[in-house]
């Protein structure tokens, strides 16, 4: 019956940039936001803990999903406010619909920061498989059909030649189990993640997201598309704690200027909370990437994606790129 009430929902749905947006007018606002338990969903997480939200007059909760396609239908159904995570073909859509607005920019590939890895089990590294090449007619893992992992390594896939068999496992957690047990050949996924795996022997790294998709714009600011357009004061407020967090993010992580053991405890409570600190640290740092100053977006690396969803036949090929991205919020780059 959700799934039908959701689907109801749907149907029924239908300016100058600034990341230094006033406070939203009602004080304490309750805003729901989704996230992933990822050191690249930490710009949420720090202006929580930091208070920069609470700053912006906003009283947050979040909501923790194992993969991105469900938090676009919260966000579309209302359950959710606001969110972050990768396009997927399931956002792609509701946006078509009218649902849904790409609002920032968060995760992004960036020359001289390590970024995602192409990963191959141990069964196929010792079968042979060294290099992204090497996993012509191989089973690569994916959450669902449409998502990053399935562009990550469509797009790798048609650089090299090559002909990948896409294996849908719902879940990052199902993902890592049927890696390590040799039950699929490859996989793509964010350094705080692949750099343990392969520390464990269970998994070998094979390459770089960034040599296939330079300039990869990972994850995005996305929202309703009510929320866009008629909660403009709530919206610029979300996205002004958010960019706080980004910015002491990077300034502890990247640019060496704040105190970064101070970082990791703060993630720590959200990334790895079950692992003593010293287990958790080293992974929280190899994950360090880029999450883009002001929730800039990189609007070209935005189209790539939709191009690709519409050639694979996984969205309307008539939805255009402004019923995805909301330009009005933030500074917009690959223009």
């Amino acid at each position: 019956m959700e799934q039908i009430n959701r689907r109801q929902t749907l149907a029924l749905m239908g300016a100058a940039a600034s990341g230094l947006a006033a406070p939203a007018l009602a004080s304490n606002q309750t805003v729901k936001v989704g996230a992933l338990r990822f050191t690249s969903h930490s710009g949420s997480f720090v202006a929580y803990e930091r208070g920069y939200f609470a700053d912006a007059g906003l009283d947050v909760e979040f909501e923790f999903f194992q993969a991105a396609q469900p938090m676009a239908v919260a966000i579309a159904s209302g359950d959710l406010d606001y969110a972050v995570t990768a396009i997927s073909g399931g956002l792609v859509n509701l946006a078509g619909k009218g649902a849904i607005k790409v609002i920032g920019g968060a995760l992004s590939e960036e020359d001289g920061i390590d970024g995602q890895k192409f990963l191959a089990s141990n069964a196929a590294y010792e079968a042979g498989v060294k290099t992204p090449k090497d996993l012509d007619g191989k089973r690569f893992g994916m959450t669902q059909a449409g998502s990053s992992f399935h562009y990550m390594g469509s797009k790798m896939a048609a650089a090299e030649g090559i002909q990948l068999q896409f294996v849908p496992l719902q879940k990052v957690g199902a993902i890592i189990g049927a890696l390590k047990t040799g039950q699929i050949d490859g996989w793509s996924i964010v350094p705080h993640i692949a750099k343990p795996l392969a520390g464990s022997g269970d998994v070998h790294i094979i390459g770089n997201v960034a040599d296939f998709i330079p300039g990869y714009q990972v994850t995005t600011v996305f929202t309703s598309s009510e929320n866009a357009a008629n909660q403009r004061a709530l919206t610029e407020s979300f996205i002004a704690g958010f960019s706080r967090g980004v910015d002491d993010y990077a300034a502890a992580m990247i640019d060496g200027t704040d105190d970064q053991d101070a970082m990791v405890d703060l993630i720590h409570k959200y990334v790895y909370a079950d692992r003593p600190r010293e287990k958790a640290a080293p992974p929280i740092i190899n994950g360090t990437m880029r999450l883009n100053t002001g929730a800039a977006l990189n609007l070209a690396s935005v189209q790539d994606q939709l191009n690709w969803f519409q050639s694979e036949g996984l969205v309307d090929a008539g939805i255009m790129i402004d019923q995805l991205v909301d330009t009005s919020y933030v500074e917009i780059l690959g223009t």
